[in-house]
């Protein structure tokens, strides 16, 4: 029997992880951990919101009072944590949430654990504080090619993997920290936060950086679903620049499985990159994102190609993230499930089916809900 707490379980990647814990571990009680912003949503989690392991908490991590009582009151072994403000345009008008949440609140939670872990006979025995980064952290890499082959071109990566890149160098986990963004440089103090418990308290640690994810349930700021729901309703697509930047995308539920893999057993103290091997451009996936949804909405493939719209680029506009992820695959066996091709259609054709939950997030009828049935409590 564990009690893990799983922070931000009402976010997009938070509620594919408790979801996957909730149904695959019944012995475990899962506590979800949220404070319900606007990228929080419980209606993410209705189909096991009545399974008797799950348990929901309003909660805004910064409150270090309320996490200690928590964990002593449910005898906590074991936190995951991904609860962060992620949103980089928000960062930038915005830099002072993100430092609250993501360092203070980051803090928080480490020394509740830590307090709480020390006071027990068996100390850190059995436990476990797992938190969740991104590979912004690193920076940027440039978009470099051998032999003078333009990119994509085919590379393999330590993992002996095949596939296509933009670039010869990828984020490894030794790789130096160079945040360009509010967000990314206070994800970045906050994994320094948790390797120092690690290194100077000895609390069971264990980090993690992944790329871009897409999938069900992501709140339609970020690219993918936002410009999903603008093609169905022939809304302007607005591009950064000229759209050249270079993401690597990971499917949702591939990165719950790595994470559920690694809070078991991955190495205390260690840094996994997750990854999809699995760059894009981001004008390239508009234009496959285009396709796919003007096929399944029975339109002529390509028709709302015209609904492009090139921006002005946002500042500090990184030109290319790619994770490589062989130490993950290497040490622990894992690798990505399906193909791009395979996990946008699937994705696309979610958006579609459930155009009332979409309708319910884009109006914010959802935040108003959640509100009422709190504000009591």
């Amino acid at each position: 029997m564990r009690t893990i707490i799983i922070t931000g379980g009402a976010g997009f990647i938070g509620s594919h992880v408790v979801r996957l814990f909730v149904n695959k571990y019944p012995e475990y009680q899962i506590i979800n951990l949220d404070k319900l912003t606007y990228a929080g949503n419980l209606a993410n989690l209705k189909d096991i919101e009545d399974k008797p392991n799950y348990r929901f908490v309003k909660m805004d991590i910064c409150d270090f009072d309320g996490v200690y009582k928590l964990m002593q009151e449910e005898h906590v072994d074991g936190i995951i944590h991904l609860a962060a403000e992620s949103h980089v345009d928000r960062s930038i008008k915005d830099p002072f949430t993100f430092a609250q949440t993501n360092v203070m609140g980051t803090l928080s939670l480490l020394q509740a654990a830590k307090l709480y872990w020390e006071s027990l006979p068996e100390k850190w025995d059995g436990k476990r504080f797992y938190h969740i980064s991104t590979d912004e952290v690193y920076g940027a890499l440039q978009m470099t090619h051998p032999e003078g082959i333009e990119p994509p071109f085919t590379t393999k990566a330590s993992s002996g993997k095949h596939h296509l890149a933009y670039g010869e160098k990828f984020f490894t986990e030794d790789l130096k920290y160079q945040p360009h963004s509010p967000y990314s440089a206070a994800k970045a103090s906050s994994d320094h936060f948790v390797r120092a418990f690690h290194d100077t308290y000895g609390m069971p640690t264990v980090v993690t950086n992944c790329s871009n994810n897409y999938g069900p349930y992501q709140f339609p700021e970020k690219l993918i679903p936002l410009f999903i729901n603008n093609i169905r309703h022939r809304k302007p697509l607005p591009v950064y620049g000229k759209g050249e930047n270079v993401r690597d995308w990971l499917y949702v539920v591939d990165h719950a499985r790595a994470i559920d893999l690694i809070f078991h057993k991955g190495k205390i103290g260690e840094t996994y990159n997750i990854g999809g091997f699995n760059e894009w451009k981001n004008i390239d996936i508009i234009k496959v994102l285009i396709n796919t949804v003007d096929r399944l909405l029975g339109r002529p493939e390509g028709a709302d190609m015209d609904l492009i719209t090139y921006v002005t680029d946002r500042a500090g506009h990184d030109l290319r993230y790619a994770i490589d992820s062989s130490k993950l695959q290497r040490e622990l066996g894992w690798e990505p499930s399906l193909q791009f091709e395979e996990g946008i259609e699937k994705t696309v054709r979610w958006y579609l089916d459930n155009q009332e939950w979409m309708d319910n997030v884009t109006s914010g009828d959802y935040q108003k809900y959640y509100d009422d049935m709190y504000k009591n409590r």
